[in-house]
């Protein structure tokens, strides 16, 4: 239901100002009781739990369109008309009151609020495979319930199960073009995505992501390998400190891992090949390097990730095959 309209000249200055609220300092000032804590510095909103807020941003993902300001939520989220709106973000003369947001009153999700999906993952396969992962791999994932598709969106799901096979930890990313990508509400970051060798292996590679990961098991079958037999991890994200290593965070998933794999004894960091990259696996080299032969290994030839190695692998083969057809061609003239 819309607003009452509270029609007027709004000056473009007004505007601006109004512009420059952010929801989450809407939110705390207003509408308290709205904030739900959904995440580290992750927000939703108990009116919309589809609504997140996170680095000064929101974004409505039920309804596709988000912003970085109050006013627009007011306005398209809310039904305000824009004066009304732009007067609540503006107005000194209003008291507003000040609120604190008590832990104990922030809801913390205790189950993965895993959204419907389904194992047909249409949309996801095409955008797998046109981010050159192996349709054997993706096979073998959907097989195993660990790759699923968004019913609404088509978005890919990453799954992770804790040793009960119960669904704990989902990231999903968008097949639509754009970079979106998070994980999902409740994710238990213990059980991330991953690929478990076949018997015991010494080793782990660990991913930032689960496309980079997928990516280095592509690379692996297509160099005679099988990704089978190589425990392969991903991480979501990684923690990269700018100062002294010795409060670094190892990734709860892999400490999980390592404390129920004794044998594995090697660590293979395959994180992006920039700085954040660098400095997160010198960090943990450092903490872990007393117990574990810890060796950071970034994509060769420069690539920024594993998946953009992959893909320079596979063009670079389409243009020696084009090459080659080209030189067939004129041979036979």
């Amino acid at each position: 239901m819309r607003r009452q309209n509270t029609q007027g000249y709004v000056p473009p200055e007004a505007i601006e100002k109004a512009r420059s609220v952010d929801l989450l300092t809407y939110l705390k000032t207003y509408e308290p009781y709205e904030l739900v804590r959904c995440g580290n510095n992750v927000y939703c909103t108990k009116s919309h739990d589809s609504l997140k807020i996170s680095n000064g941003k929101w974004f409505w993902w039920s309804r596709g369109f988000g912003s970085s300001n109050a006013l627009d939520y007011l306005v398209k989220v809310k039904g305000f008309e824009l004066p009304e709106a732009v007067r609540i973000l503006t107005d000194t003369t209003v008291v507003r009151p000040s609120f604190s947001l008590p832990e104990a009153k922030v809801k913390r999700y205790d189950r993965l609020m895993m959204p419907r999906h389904n194992f047909a993952c249409r949309k996801a396969r095409q955008y797998l495979v046109a981010r050159g992962i192996s349709e054997r791999i993706i096979d073998d994932c959907i097989a195993k319930r660990t790759i699923a598709e968004s019913d609404r969106y088509g978005s890919v799901f990453f799954i992770g199960y804790d040793e009960k096979g119960e669904m704990k930890y989902c990231s999903w990313r968008a097949t639509d073009g754009t970079t979106n990508r998070k994980d999902i509400a409740g994710s238990d970051k213990t059980y991330t995505f991953r690929l478990i060798a076949e018997g015991k292996k010494d080793s782990v590679f660990v991913f930032e992501s689960a496309i980079d990961l997928l990516s280095y098991a592509t690379i692996l079958n297509a160099n005679g390998g099988d990704y089978k037999h190589e425990n392969l991890l991903s991480v979501s994200g990684i923690y990269a400190p700018k100062g002294s290593y010795e409060n670094t965070k190892v990734p709860v998933s892999l400490t999980d891992f390592l404390s129920k794999n004794p044998q594995v004894k090697k660590v293979f960091l395959c994180y992006d090949n920039d700085d954040k990259g660098r400095r997160g696996a010198a960090a943990l080299g450092y903490v872990l390097g007393g117990r574990y032969e810890v060796k950071f290994t970034p994509p060769p030839d420069g690539s920024k990730d594993y998946n953009d190695y992959l893909m320079n692998l596979i063009n670079d083969k389409k243009r020696e095959v084009k090459a080659n057809e080209d030189n067939r061609k004129n041979d036979a003239r």
